[in-house]
């Protein structure tokens, strides 16, 4: 990978001084270069992510995920659409919290 960066911050804003290992391997080796990668796309990656979040049932992390993925590409309807695939696959629990989440992260009433 090049020495470039995109110049990620979210870990260097998160911890500042505090875990600098964390915010090093955050910023810079997952967000400025794994996300960077060509393959797959961001939109993909993001997905991908999301589920992975679900499954795992890491559902405050989905807040910051949920709208990178839009960010990313992936709309709302698909979004809505993984995470209730996902309650027959990860737990209806988890998918419930992260159905909760999403309607939080897109404002939805």
């Amino acid at each position: 990978m090049s020495d470039e960066t995109t110049g990620w911050t979210g870990g260097r804003q998160a911890f500042g001084d505090f875990a600098p290992g964390l915010v090093h391997y955050t910023d810079r080796v997952l967000f400025d270069e794994v996300w960077e990668r060509p393959e797959p796309s961001k939109r993909d990656r993001s997905l991908v992510t999301v589920a992975a979040l679900l499954a795992g049932g890491n559902v405050e992390q989905l807040r910051f995920h949920l709208a990178f993925a839009r960010d990313n590409g992936a709309t709302e309807e698909e979004l809505i659409e993984a995470i209730t695939h996902l309650a027959f696959y990860a737990g209806w629990p988890k998918a419930m919290s992260a159905m909760t989440m999403a309607k939080e992260v897109f404002g939805t009433p």
